[in-house]
């Protein structure tokens, strides 16, 4: 049985991760936005002075309300400028699904020295129509599980696990989801000669979570973060969908992956399979919607 939860997410808490240090956007100036800062515990942390005027109460904080029916949701985003990242449940887990195949076709074009037009037909595929025969053609060629592990290292993933002989169940949580985007944007992941190639793939990723664009193994996936954007900048965002309906435990699996010049945002939620793929991509624009206008 599924339960109802209302997830109000206080975007300026304060909040410790791993190697960085997540604090209120009143504190962040307060740091060098150029580093990342050793975690220290909530009482440690330099506290806000109480404006005047206020009667001895802090100010209301900027929050991002969602109603969630669902096991788990999580999210992160990273402000580029100020290198501060905020989220919730950013450590747990859930399993990737396609939002990796961003990984897969990297991880080919970095190591392959001349690929030949098939395989960039199924590299465009993976990204654009979330191909998963393509994706498992590169997952093979690059030594399956050996893939995920050069991303666990390269991407300097904290919370990642491998899922022996299943990329789709590679166990990410919202935080290294995040890194993960970094990880493409930054030139890592694929390398000087195709970072812009894949980039622009993820830009032009097509389709809808309409019936007619969802088929057995592919799908479209252009929805979720993307749709909470302002329409003006909708075009500068690379986004990277995963989704996928597991009978085993009857949940939607869904992951929304975007990153811009200035911020990179990733979703990660499991929920009732009933409530069907548009339920997650709404989940996704509610919080990009929220965090971005």
């Amino acid at each position: 049985m599924s339960r109802r939860t209302l997830v109000t997410i206080a975007v300026c808490a304060a909040l410790a991760i791993g190697t960085g240090f997540l604090v209120p956007k009143a504190l962040a100036s307060r740091y060098d936005p150029a580093v990342w800062h050793e975690p220290q515990s909530v009482a440690e942390q330099p506290a806000e002075e109480t404006p005047a005027g206020t009667g001895g109460q802090a100010p209301p904080l900027t929050l991002v309300s969602v109603s969630f029916t669902g096991e788990f949701l999580g999210w992160a985003m990273r402000d580029k400028q100020t290198g501060v990242t905020i989220g919730e449940n950013l450590e747990q887990t859930s399993s990737t699904e396609s939002m990796i195949k961003t990984w897969l076709v990297a991880d080919f074009l970095r190591t392959e020295d001349k690929p030949t037009s098939y395989e960039l037909d199924q590299a465009e595929e993976a990204i654009r129509w979330s191909d998963d025969d393509a994706a498992q053609v590169l997952y093979e060629k690059n030594g399956g599980d050996a893939s995920i592990e050069r991303m666990i290292e390269m991407c300097e993933l904290t919370d990642t696990k491998v899922y022996p002989d299943w990329w789709s169940r590679t166990q990410m949580s919202p935080r290294d989801a995040v890194r993960l985007g970094e990880c493409i944007a930054n030139g890592t992941a694929a390398g000087p000669q195709w970072t812009d190639w894949l980039v622009n793939e993820m830009r032009n990723v097509a389709g809808t979570t309409a019936a007619a664009d969802q088929e057995e193994r592919r799908g479209g996936g252009r929805w979720g973060i993307i749709d909470g954007v302002p329409a003006a900048s909708a075009d500068q965002v690379a986004i990277k969908n995963g989704w996928t309906s597991i009978g085993s435990d009857g949940n939607w699996h869904l992951n929304c992956l975007a990153f811009t010049d200035g911020w990179t945002m990733a979703v990660m939620m499991r929920y009732p399979d009933e409530l069907g793929l548009d339920y997650g991509a709404q989940i996704c624009e509610s919080i990009a919607s929220q965090l971005l206008t």
